[in-house]
């Protein structure tokens, strides 16, 4: 119940922040990505000092990217993201560190480009955040009632081939739904099993980052979820790849 609770709270919080739009979609993006930041910084063991620069760092490009207040979201908030890279990097000698900065902020930077697009913003920021969502819900109850072979041992026990194949399935059928409810473009659905794919192995690639630091949740922000970073994982990589979709390629993806 608590998990279900907590659930359904981020949702609410995470509609209202896409149907408002500019600055309050920024200001929930920004929030997010620092605290991302901060569990990052834990997992792959910053110390205090050098957690806090990685933070300092981060909330330049963060900044930048406020709609009508700053550049907005785009090539300068690009290149600052990567100067806060090798910024972190340089300074910390950390490597891990400093791939936080580009880890957080580039997922943020795709979220606001896709929901600045005029006429189509909502309804593809909507559909890159639920496919995840799906993704998480199919693959937690094939998993559960189907179970079988699993799919990567060593890196997250529980993950098994029919929890892969049900996330896709359910962020499928979620795109089918859409396209015909929202006027989700043909090939944006075509494409949502391929995302769910990615926001599988993002989830694969945060549990082996916890596995490594030997932390059995990102943070406890979230009760019944651990933290941030546990719940926005497979967001990580579609974000920018939706982004390439509906940004460099809007006739395709809105076909």
């Amino acid at each position: 119940m608590t998990r279900i609770v907590t659930a359904a709270g981020l949702i609410a919080v995470a509609l209202a922040a896409i149907a408002f739009g500019g600055l309050a979609f920024w200001l929930i993006m920004i929030v997010l990505g620092m605290v991302m930041m901060a569990e990052w910084s834990d997992l792959v063991g910053a110390t205090a000092n050098t957690k806090r620069m990685a933070l300092y760092a981060l909330v330049v490009p963060l900044a930048i990217m406020a709609p009508g207040l700053g550049a907005g979201p785009g090539f300068l908030a690009l290149g600052l993201i990567g100067a806060g890279f090798f910024f972190v990097g340089a300074t910390t000698r950390s490597s891990w560190l400093a791939g936080g900065i580009v880890y957080v902020a580039i997922p943020v930077l795709a979220l606001l480009l896709i929901r600045q697009q005029k006429d189509i913003g909502l309804v593809y920021t909507l559909w890159t955040l639920a496919l995840v969502w799906m993704c998480d819900i199919g693959a937690y109850f094939a998993g559960r009632f189907i179970g079988g072979p699993k799919l990567a041992p060593r890196v997250s026990p529980n993950k098994t081939w029919a929890g892969l194949i049900g996330g896709m399935a359910a962020a499928a059928l979620f795109a089918v739904a859409m396209h015909y409810g929202a006027g989700l473009g043909k090939a944006a659905v075509l494409a949502t099993p391929f995302l769910a794919v990615l926001a599988q192995g993002g989830d694969l690639f945060e549990s082996w980052l916890k596995r490594r630091a030997g932390a059995k949740d990102s943070g406890t922000l979230l009760p019944g979820h651990g933290g941030v970073l546990d719940r926005l994982d497979g967001l990580v990589p579609v974000a920018p790849v939706a982004a390439l979709l509906v940004v460099v390629l809007p006739k395709l993806v809105t076909f």
